[in-house]
């Protein structure tokens, strides 16, 4: 379960680069809550997820995780419980480490352990490496030698795919993780996204700019604007909606229309 109680995040704050990127955010995710996020470019969607992970501290408010107040805990401590995708599939591997090493790194630190390079895995958990890749139906399996900058944008990101969820995160976060695949691409790694959290049960929040994904994918929907969640839609509601009804119902809640072309343009696809 994550709760966040009234967070608020002010960037180069005195400056005349004072930003308000989040603003008294509260939101309270359920276990095996599955919550698309949609808004503008700087709606604060991206800077949410680094509240929740720790890349920096709020200014105010709380942040709770299976009930553990994680609100100024250290952001490599926090990494233990919370998967992490990004948009560019570079981010979350090591390119010169092998696929097994970033496997095996992955699954230390997921048991808090340190990795080194003289760190060692027994055959049991390469069998079981072996096993997880083999579930990607990418061949990558047979490649576990290999280098991971060798493997294209769709197999990096089933990989850290992979790796965010070697053990069960207690939540996870998927950044527009599939914005910069190729269409073909894209919709594996998105089916096996849709696989991975329905068989393991997870609670997750995933940023999209596509609207119908936004509706279609798990089990609430979230618009932000300004820093704020606008829109928090669920059960009967949500299943009625169309891409024009979550529209118009973000045009009222936030006082004026959605401004952000590749989200506009998604909604004829």
């Amino acid at each position: 379960m994550l709760i966040l109680q009234n967070i608020s995040k002010t960037f180069n704050p005195g400056t005349v680069n004072q930003k308000k990127a989040l603003s008294n955010v509260s939101l309270e995710l359920t276990d095996g809550d599955f919550a698309t996020i949609v808004g503008s470019n700087g709606a604060g969607k991206s800077t949410l997820f680094n509240a929740v992970t720790g890349a920096f501290f709020v200014d105010e408010g709380r942040i709770y995780l299976d009930g553990e107040n994680i609100t100024y805990k250290p952001e490599h401590l926090r990494s233990r419980d919370i998967g992490h995708l990004f948009q560019d599939p570079q981010l979350g591997t090591a390119p010169h480490m092998t696929i097994e090493e970033n496997l095996t790194l992955a699954y230390m630190r997921a048991g808090g352990k340190r990795y080194s390079g003289l760190s060692r895995i027994s055959s049991k958990e390469k069998k079981d490496f072996r096993e997880r890749l083999s579930q990607l139906d990418m061949g990558l399996e047979d490649r576990m030698k290999q280098p991971v900058g060798l493997l294209s944008g769709g197999q990096r990101q089933a990989l850290t795919l992979l790796m965010a969820t070697f053990v069960t995160p207690k939540i996870l976060l998927l950044d527009e993780h599939t914005a910069a695949l190729d269409p073909a691409s894209a919709e594996k790694v998105l089916a096996l996204t849709k696989k991975i959290i329905s068989e393991r049960k997870l609670t997750c929040l995933m940023v999209t700019h596509n609207m119908h994904q936004a509706l279609e994918l798990g089990n609430r929907t979230l618009m932000m604007d300004n820093g704020s969640i606008v829109l928090d839609v669920s059960g009967d509601e949500r299943s009625k909606m169309t891409v024009d009804d979550l529209l118009t119902e973000f045009s009222r809640k936030a006082g004026e229309a959605l401004d952000n072309d590749r989200i506009l343009l998604s909604k004829n696809q």
